[in-house]
């Protein structure tokens, strides 16, 4: 990547608004704190760098855009095994940003955030920008790309919707099949023909 391109994650609750309404600041807060303490555990094996939080809503820069799409894949499973906990949603952008007194700014950060908002819950959404800098990982499945317009972003965005890529279903092999049954029924022999299945 150009020395001026970075990665970002920006994430946040979905309905933590309503969640503040319903059950007071004092349980919302902790809720957010929650959100932030599973996120940190996640940094160091991702070589993700926490920039900030803002209410319910964390930003993380990661070197690397592979990581940083595994890194939002893995909040987002984290979080949806936790009972009474929101829907997190994420958003990942590579672009430009410069770093200034403490923080990141530019076309990359906003983008990220932009996306995060477009997020549906427990969506990771993902730029076709982070996308192809990540090198279109085997292991992660790509829904169909749309075309986002974000709120004060001047051009339209490509992003598609990521996933963790289901592990092959081990097949055994007919043969393997009918050596097991043999052993299982005492040595009789049973035997597999394309004519009788």
């Amino acid at each position: 990547m150009p020395d001026n391109e970075h990665t970002f994650l920006f994430m946040d609750l979905v309905g933590y608004t309503a969640l503040t309404a319903e059950q007071g600041d004092d349980s919302a807060a902790e809720v957010a704190l929650r959100l932030y303490a599973h996120v940190r555990r996640l940094l160091p094996g991702h070589a993700g760098q926490e920039i900030k939080t803002i209410g319910d809503a964390m930003m993380i820069r990661c070197e690397d855009p592979r990581r940083a799409v595994d890194l939002g894949l893995r909040i987002s499973e984290h979080l949806a095994d936790e009972d009474d906990f929101p829907p997190v949603r994420i958003g990942v952008h590579t672009g430009s940003a410069v770093f200034r007194a403490g923080d990141w700014y530019g076309n990359g950060v906003n983008v990220a955030a932009r996306l995060c908002s477009a997020a549906g819950g427990g969506e990771v959404l993902v730029s076709d920008a982070a996308r192809e800098a990540a090198g279109r990982p085997e292991h992660i499945e790509f829904g169909p790309r749309r075309l986002h317009w974000l709120k004060n972003v001047p051009q339209p965005v490509d992003a598609r919707s990521a996933a963790c890529k289901e592990p092959p279903v081990a097949r055994r092999s007919l043969r393997g099949l009918a050596k097991q049954v043999r052993e299982h029924t005492g040595g009789v022999a049973v035997r597999y023909t394309e004519a009788t299945g």
